[in-house]
């Protein structure tokens, strides 16, 4: 490892050293993850080779496309966090209910929220995929000495309330993003020795941007103020906004998130038309809470559009939100424009009749 470097553990240990009385078992955790991690890393680079992709057998949690890796980076997840002592309980994608540690382990101070493989579309033609996680505090009654069950109440915190959150992108390199509430550290897997160095520390999202990522084939689902900020970024220099903007969407949540913290954007998953019980598509404790984490300690926001993702409190564990973030100066715009009136001065929202992303009027 070339001079100078710091591996996630030194990192990690360094980090405890500045909380006189750290236990340690927080530190152990978070390497505990991402030894977990770099196994599903080895398991998506050779996904094909060793037979782990393709689809399996559904289960359910619709509407959700499950696929083999899918399974298999989950039951690594559990596999690798559940014996060590450090969590009471697991919440996955991949599981209908939480996941009490058993009897036979030693329960801990922390809860664990995880989507093992975002972006398992991605697989079968090779584009990036993650793992994002969330580390909650447990209950005292859970893992003192009363010993009580835990439940899936226990998961339902205000993102706010998160200890820790991060992601691992799959891409060309193996990254992990991490944060503890002192800011955003990025690590790269360092193959040759094992372990994750740290590349990129006190990462920073600019407040402005010229590029954003949204799926346009939803385009006729969107609420007013979100094709009102769509539109004026397409039409570029010559509309309101004055500058030209680029567009992209990966479908991976972690893929479009690094991009963002490397180098700015803003990433739209906005609330839709479609049925009214599923207003959003984004995964709130293991999806959107941690992200809103880490962009917000990078400098960012996140917002589901009419409020800061990180004051949103859980009511069932699979709860699903509107997900905006990334460069501050424009999650704010995109918020202003969901509280001002619907005929807002600066918009003809004719244009909603005669024209998409990809058609001027008169074509």
């Amino acid at each position: 490892m070339p001079e100078g470097l710091k591996t996630l553990t030194r990192y990690t240990i360094e980090e405890e050293h500045r909380h006189p009385g750290s236990s340690g078992e927080f530190s152990a955790l978070v390497n505990v993850v991402a030894t977990a991690t770099k196994i599903i890393a080895n398991q998506v680079t050779r996904g094909a080779i060793v037979g782990s992709l393709g689809a399996s057998e559904p289960d359910n949690l619709p509407p959700t496309v499950h696929r083999k890796l899918d399974a298999i980076t989950n039951d690594i997840m559990v596999a690798e966090t559940q014996w060590t002592g450090h969590l009471s309980a697991l919440l996955s994608e991949q599981m209908p209910e939480i996941h009490p540690v058993p009897d036979t382990h030693r329960r801990g101070k922390y809860l664990l929220a995880f989507d093992p493989l975002d972006g398992s579309s991605n697989i079968d033609v090779n584009l990036p995929v993650g793992t994002i996680f969330s580390v909650l505090r447990a209950p005292e009654r859970v893992w003192g000495r009363q010993g009580g069950e835990p439940t899936a109440a226990d998961f339902l915190q205000a993102g706010a309330e998160q200890v820790c959150a991060g992601f691992t992108l799959y891409g060309p390199a193996t990254m992990l993003v991490l944060t503890t509430g002192r800011g955003v550290d990025g690590f790269t897997l360092d193959r040759e020795i094992g372990a994750f160095v740290l590349t990129h520390p006190r990462m920073r999202i600019p407040e402005d941007t010229a590029g954003f990522a949204i799926n346009a084939a939803n385009e006729r689902f969107w609420e007013r103020p979100v094709r009102r900020y769509v539109h004026e970024c397409l039409d570029g220099v010559d509309g309101p906004r004055g500058r030209d903007f680029n567009m992209r969407w990966v479908a991976s949540l972690v893929a479009d998130t690094f991009h963002i913290l490397t180098r700015g954007g803003v990433y739209l998953y906005p609330h839709d038309t479609r049925p009214p019980a599923r207003p959003g598509r984004v995964a709130l404790l293991y999806g959107a809470s941690p992200i809103a984490f880490i962009v917000e300690q990078a400098g960012g926001a996140a917002t589901t559009g009419v409020e800061r993702v990180l004051q949103v409190t859980p009511d069932e564990v699979h709860q699903r939100v509107p997900l905006i973030f990334g460069s501050r100066n424009e999650v704010e715009r995109i918020e202003r424009y969901h509280r001002e009136p619907d005929e807002g001065p600066s918009f003809d929202s004719s244009l909603f009749g005669n024209r998409s992303l990809f058609r001027s009027a008169g074509r």
